[in-house]
């Protein structure tokens, strides 16, 4: 399955990881979100996943991609 995998600001905590997976799941085309909280690191499992619409969602919700 395909996936996308970016670096996020401000995963401080185990509910920064909830928060991100429960924003992420609803999207379209999303069908698995894992984060890592040490390293920020957000990898999305899915099909026809629209970047722009991730990063704007996570960014949204107070994570900021950080650009590598």
């Amino acid at each position: 399955m395909p996936s996308l995998t970016l670096f996020v600001a401000n995963v401080k905590c185990e509910g920064c990881v909830t928060n991100i997976i429960n924003g992420m799941t609803p999207l379209s085309g999303v069908d698995g979100v894992e984060v890592n909280q040490p390293t920020g690191e957000v990898t999305i499992s899915g099909v026809n996943l629209d970047q722009a619409i991730i990063t704007s969602k996570l960014n949204e919700l107070g994570y900021p991609v950080n650009e590598q």
